[in-house]
């Protein structure tokens, strides 16, 4: 395979391109247009809440929603140690405490055991991330939070399409947040939705994206809000890709099985199952781990070999406990000894959705020769 492999490459259709050219000829190109209603309503459906909120990130989807909890200062979030930086920003920067959970060994997400052990009187919100592959049993963290009174911020950036004994990821949260960067499910370049079924949270989250304008007098604002808009542009491209978001998923978790068949025997490779009885694998990303040490070999290293192949490939997240602008917390580093490995030895290797069946056996066999 002489060309490089990207790790991820968006696939942006004749639709894709002709929704956001009939956008830019009416010149309705900020957030005032009718694509970002539009958008927000379809996306709300698609889901099953009430309510949607499209911005300008995931993150700002993160922020936006944890100030709408209106949580005292020093209040506790429970967020996962391995997830991305953005679930402790949207705390730290609201003057709140993160009090992160190691995740499970097998399906790297937030693991509900600790959850249990480690919740106090302080603790006042749980931000559950899916990572990656199967999604957290929200079923069973629903029942665990509605007992001491516990919202729920249901980050599903990863999992789009995704659901859980038959009901969408994302449909569980008090409030739900979604990412459409570039190499997401749906992508609008950068942009996030929110969702909900609490009018009173809709409204303040709506405000919030908004610069918080007042509403009697326009430039006497209200709260401190941000300007996390998304434009008419973005939310035409949003609309066109949501349309064809049950084929996107169905590619996704054909290209994750394929690479599941080519990589399952390797005795030094751990790879994520297609499908459990609770959910179907998503395959967001084909995501894999070292599972020998003997071999002497970490993801650092592996990445590097196939880089020189013509394979792009991305590590994990770095966990928080180990992050440098979190120091200041001083974790217990004993408890985290899951997400630790798995960040030191796992990594992903491409998931396009142009990516052909000859490019995906040819990833596998270098990877099984690396790791072997």
């Amino acid at each position: 395979m002489k060309k490089f492999i990207p790790v991820n490459q968006p696939l942006l259709t004749k639709a894709d391109i002709s929704s956001v050219y009939n956008v830019l000829k009416s010149g309705w190109i900020s957030s005032e247009g009718n694509q970002v209603k539009k958008f927000e309503k379809k996306f709300a459906s698609f889901i099953g809440h009430k309510y949607a909120i499209a911005v300008s990130s995931g993150t700002a989807a993160l922020e936006i929603a944890v100030k709408s909890l209106e949580l005292k200062k020093n209040d506790e979030v429970i967020i996962p140690n391995f997830t991305i930086i953005s679930n402790a920003l949207a705390v730290i920067k609201l003057g709140l405490k993160i009090k992160p959970i190691d995740c499970d060994k097998k399906d790297w997400n937030l693991n509900l055991k600790k959850l249990e052990k480690t919740i106090t009187s302080k603790t006042k919100a749980i931000i559950a991330t899916h990572i990656y592959n199967f999604p957290i049993r929200m079923d069973k963290l629903k029942k665990i939070c509605k007992k001491r009174k516990i919202l729920i911020i249901e980050d599903a950036a990863e999992v789009l399409g995704q659901k859980i004994f038959k009901k969408k990821c994302g449909s569980f949260g008090d409030i739900s947040t979604f990412s459409f960067y570039a190499n997401k499910q749906i992508t609008t370049g950068e942009g996030g939705m929110i969702t909900t079924n609490d009018k009173s949270k809709y409204l303040k989250m709506a405000s919030l994206r908004n610069l918080a304008f007042g509403k009697k007098n326009r430039f006497n604002h209200e709260d401190i809000g941000w300007n996390y808009r998304i434009t008419n542009i973005q939310a035409s491209l949003g609309l066109s890709q949501l349309r064809r978001i049950n084929k996107i998923v169905k590619k996704r978790h054909s290209i994750g099985k394929r690479y599941f068949r080519n990589l399952s025997k390797n005795k030094n490779v751990f790879i994520p199952e297609p499908k459990k009885k609770f959910a179907e694998n998503i395959y967001w990303v084909v995501g894999i781990l070292i599972t020998n040490k003997k071999l002497k070999i970490n993801a650092v290293k592996a990445m590097s070999k196939l880089q020189k192949l013509g394979i792009g490939t991305r590590p994990f997240f770095w966990p928080m406990h180990k992050q440098k602008i979190l120091k200041n917390y001083k974790f217990n580093k004993k408890n985290f000894h899951n997400s630790e490995y798995i960040s030191n030895y796992g990594f992903y290797l491409p998931t396009s959705l142009t990516l052909k069946n000859n490019q995906i056996d040819y990833i596998c066999r270098e990877v099984n020769k690396i790791l072997s």
